[in-house]
């Protein structure tokens, strides 16, 4: 005790600032690689770096073998960025996603496409006609429209059911919204391959995309299983599904208010929290990207 009270005493208010700034970082980062393969990895790097100094310091004698730890871990500074990366990237580009003067008011182009899409779903469900559709959001997707067919074209329930009729030219791929319009059919998504999917196993290519897309951006995508006829909704890598009509609208429109104000850094409690509010199952487990494409 008597060691640390000289060290409390030296304390002021912009020593007090600057730990909580690092605690910040170190909480953030935590949040960010929640319920990520990057735990594990994040585990693994710390055990061995714990693990090096511990041996580095009661074999300092060894000089062979402290000059080979000396080497390793700064070469774990070039390491990890290169491991992390795709958790890097979703923490930049959520970065980048910030609005700080985002306005708190609804958006009525949104609520118009959600209520179209939930109303168009339902006839799709019952008849078990397949479809995608992904709305787009603070991630551009003009990457993935310039795969499929340009219609700018105003939502409407019957619009989107004539796009997904079986006998269309148009039915094939997914059909991505942005605001209260249609902006593109039959686009080819990016895929996460069967395999991979934990606890998920016998998905079609309708959901892995569906779970892609969602995946790589901030994107949210509502699929109809063209087997069962079960409605679905992958956010973040996530997938809900056994929705009706009125749970999915209620879920659509609760992922865009959180959108608003403080910026998301990952499905977490919040996404949980909201699930259980809605009465819905737990979403599966975050999981590896992949980018294959395939033909529906």
């Amino acid at each position: 005790m008597s060691d640390i009270l000289p060290i409390l005493s030296r304390l002021d208010l912009i020593s007090i600032i600057d730990i909580l700034l690092v605690a910040l970082i170190f909480y953030w980062i935590l949040v960010l690689i929640q319920g990520t393969q990057a735990v594990q990895l994040l585990r693994g790097v710390l055990i061995l770096s714990v693990l090096a100094a511990i041996m580095a310091s009661a074999f300092s004698r060894l000089i062979a073998f402290s000059w080979l730890i000396g080497k390793v871990l700064p070469a774990l500074l070039v390491a990890i960025p290169i491991i992390f990366q795709p958790e890097l990237r979703r923490a930049l580009d959520r970065v980048g996603r910030t609005k700080i003067f985002a306005s708190p008011g609804p958006n009525t182009q949104i609520e118009k496409a959600i209520a179209a899409v939930s109303e168009a779903v339902i006839p799709m469900s019952q008849m078990k006609r397949g479809g995608l559709v992904v709305f787009e959001r603070n991630t551009g997707l003009e990457a993935y429209i310039e795969t499929g067919v340009r219609l700018q074209a105003l939502i409407s329930p019957d619009l989107l059911l004539t796009i997904f009729t079986p006998t269309t030219p148009l039915h094939d791929g997914a059909v991505i919204i942005r605001d209260d319009r249609v902006v593109a059919a039959t686009v080819v998504l990016p895929l996460v391959d069967e395999s991979l999917l934990e606890g998920q196993q016998g998905l079609g290519t309708r959901h892995r995309a569906a779970m892609g897309i969602s995946q790589l951006t901030d994107a949210i995508a509502v699929v109809v299983s063209e087997e069962s006829g079960t409605i679905s909704v992958a956010h973040d890598g996530h997938l809900i599904r056994g929705l009706d009509k009125k749970r999915l609208e209620q879920l659509l429109i609760a992922f865009y208010r959180t959108q608003l104000g403080v910026t998301p850094v990952g499905w977490g409690q919040t996404g949980h929290a909201l699930l259980r509010r809605l009465g819905l199952a737990k979403p599966a487990k975050s999981i590896p990207q992949a980018r294959s494409q395939s033909k529906h």
